[in-house]
């Protein structure tokens, strides 16, 4: 390479060095160094401001002599009031390097403030004419001020945009170029983040946008190319080696398209969490990307809590979780965590899972003394409470009252694997039914102020003993709230995803050892949610209802299961039917095609909420027979006797149909 060729690199090469010495130079400046350099400039700004009144050099000259005794006085009484201003506003507790518009309002506030008061001060000594200065120069000294002081700080932060423009410029070959989907603030807060980060390693190059106004404009330097359709021409003409979604707040449909079109290119896809989850999680925007999920493309529009009255209603209470560590229970108490209970007593029967979600809420809050505050993201954390206990042992259940007095329950455990309780009909009675008669006897007993069940679509007209237990249970809260004016109330809904119970982690299993990825029957459909959506409604629920009701959750639509193991599939980066086969099986014991939300007899209305429908008339629907059938039930489960249980249920029940058992070998 000639000298002529070389000349313009090693041009570039020696700004990029004097870019990165200026830029760590500013890094080093501290509030107190600003402080010096504002006074010394403060000492020369009134001389400047005159020069500027006087509008020509030779004026100046000629008349300085006159102005000197005025300049000296006036400059030191400038200086004194524009220091104080400045120090009681905070001015000196601002860091620059990461100055934004409200940093900017601030110098704009403080110099018109400092302007007010050189202006009166210098009307008085012109009054009592102490100095023959022009009238305009406290006016001239702020604009100059204003200049001065603004440009100065705003320099910290354009150095150090530029420090990282030429750590790009560095390592431009080697970070991997980014297409971003969503030109919001998500994704302007995104690509700020890689921009001050490059050791990750992304590039970004483009915004994509649905929002027309926004089309051939320039966000933070970078194009807005088109919209979504565009994807798979920028990915192969740009040659996009990643492609980010940062719209949190998308629809799953939407997201459903876009993630398509994406895997036409066989480029890799990531995404952002919700909105909700970067809001309640403790990691940075930076660390939150990760691939897109089968969750994510069931996302529906964010639902809208309540989150004050939840708060209000939890806050300062000693709160029951009974499953606490099971999938529905412990994201309960994660979203309990953070409404200030006094006590959150985690009932669970297996120690570990217990034992996880304990440390998972610890981990949340670092507690500064031993009088139970702490100094994490929460001012004061409650006292955990990891109870071990079976809920079918009425004796401990009475000691974990006795011992803690709760004021709410939310009561999430029980058996929900539809062919593993056909098989073993004593274990989903003694589990789902009499678990849940003692502890609403002991809510009466204790007269809990609410008490919160949790409950399944697989309740209505049930086909599966699971079913129909999990609907004697509903009878049993909902008599219990009529005999004791509690505020009991059940919450029905149907599949969670991400649940123990879920189809998805047996989906990954298979696609992981190559397939076939096993599908019951290819009209099967279920009604499907996650596990943050379903907690949210459930606490929703709590200050909606004033008891004795069932509330329903609005699940949207229907989802095939063959779409979701599709779906999942291609998420994994498979194509289906080559490098995975879908097999169907057949339908298992218990299970039906379609689930059903509604009974017959139930009266459905709105609530003040859309995602929310109430049974009105729940509670008296219930067969007088309640108490003793159940007593039968208890009693042939004590015996094992899984036929009398078949027909007890089937007695009981509306709609529910007897099937021959599984007998246990």
């Amino acid at each position: 390479m000639s000298l002529y060729e070389a000349a313009p690199r090693l041009a570039l090469l020696r700004f990029i060095s004097m870019i990165d010495r200026l830029g760590n130079y500013s890094f080093h400046l501290r509030n107190r160094h600003f402080f010096l350099i504002d006074t010394f400039l403060f000492a020369l700004v009134p001389l400047f401001a005159l020069s500027l009144r006087l509008d020509s050099a030779i004026g100046f000259i000629l008349t300085f002599k006159r102005y000197q005794l005025d300049l000296l006085l006036v400059t030191v009484l400038f200086m004194v009031i524009k220091l104080t201003v400045f120090l009681s506003g905070g001015f000196y507790k601002h860091y620059w390097r990461y100055a934004s518009i409200d940093e900017l309002s601030n110098v704009a506030v403080l110099t018109s403030a400092a302007v007010i008061l050189q202006t009166l001060a210098f009307a008085v000594l012109k009054s009592f004419s102490i100095i023959s200065l022009p009238r305009s120069l406290p006016f001239l000294d702020g604009l100059v001020t204003l200049l001065l002081i603004g440009g100065i700080r705003f320099s910290v932060r354009a150095l150090a945009r530029s420090k990282q423009r030429s750590d790009t410029l560095k390592r431009r070959d080697t970070r991997k170029k980014v297409l971003i989907i969503g030109a919001g603030d998500a994704g302007v807060s995104l690509v700020q983040e890689l921009e001050r980060n490059p050791h990750m390693g992304l590039l970004p190059i483009a915004f994509v946008d649905d929002d027309p106004t926004k089309l051939n404009l320039r966000i933070r330097g970078l194009p807005v190319v088109g919209d979504r359709n565009v994807i798979p021409d920028i990915v192969h003409s740009w040659r996009i080696q990643k492609v980010i979604i940062a719209m949190p707040s998308l629809s799953g449909k939407v997201l459903r398209d876009i993630v398509a079109l994406c895997q036409m290119t066989g480029v890799e896809t990531l995404t952002l969490p919700t909105l909700q989850d970067v809001l309640i999680g403790s990691k940075t925007l930076k660390h939150s990307i990760r691939e897109v999920q089968i969750e994510d493309l069931l996302r529906r529009e964010p639902i809208q809590t309540d989150i004050d009255r939840v708060r209000q209603l939890l806050k300062g209470k000693r709160v029951l979780i009974t499953g606490a560590g099971g999938s529905i229970g412990s994201e309960l108490c994660r979203q309990i965590f953070q409404c200030y209970p006094a006590e959150m007593i985690l009932l669970g029967h297996g120690e570990n899972s217990v034992f996880q979600i304990q440390q998972e809420l610890q981990q949340m809050c670092f507690p500064a003394h031993t009088n139970g505050h702490c100094n994490g993201r929460f001012s004061s954390s409650p006292i955990l409470r990891p109870f071990i206990a079976d809920l079918r042992h009425p004796s401990r259940l009475r000691f974990a009252f006795e011992e803690y007095r709760p004021e709410v329950i939310f009561h999430a455990a029980a058996h929900k694997h539809v062919p593993l309780m056909e098989n073993n009909a004593p274990e989903a009675i003694t589990n789902n039914v009499l678990g849940t008669k003692a502890l609403a006897d002991l809510a009466v007993e204790f007269a809990v102020e609410h008490f919160v069940m949790i409950s399944t679509d697989k309740a209505v007209n049930p086909t599966s003993i699971m079913g129909a237990s999990k609907r004697v249970a509903e009878m049993i809260v909902l008599q219990a709230a009529r005999t004791s004016g509690i505020p009991f109330v059940v919450v029905r809904f149907g599949n969670v995803l991400g649940s123990r119970g879920s189809v998805i982690p047996t989906f990954k299993q298979q696609i992981a050892v190559g397939g076939p990825v096993t599908v019951t029957h290819p009209e099967m459909c279920r009604y499907f949610m996650t596990i943050p959506e379903a907690v949210q409604l459930v606490l929703q629920a709590v200050v909606i209802s004033p008891g004795g009701e069932i509330l329903m959750l609005n699940m949207g639509e229907p989802v095939k299961i063959v779409d979701l193991a599709k779906d999942l599939i291609c998420l994994s980066g498979y194509r289906v039917g080559k490098d995975i086969e879908i097999a169907y099986t057949g339908l298992r014991p218990g299970e039906k095609l379609y689930e059903e939300l509604f009974l017959p007899n139930e009266e459905y209305q709105k609530t003040d909420h859309e995602k929310l429908l109430v049974v009105k008339n729940a509670s008296y629907i219930i067969p007088e027979q309640l108490l003793q059938v159940v007593a039968d039930l208890l009693q042939s489960a004590a015996t094992n006797n899984s036929t009398e249980i078949c027909n007890l249920l089937h007695k009981l029940v509306p709609g529910y149909q007897i099937k021959t058992p599984v007998s246990q070998p």
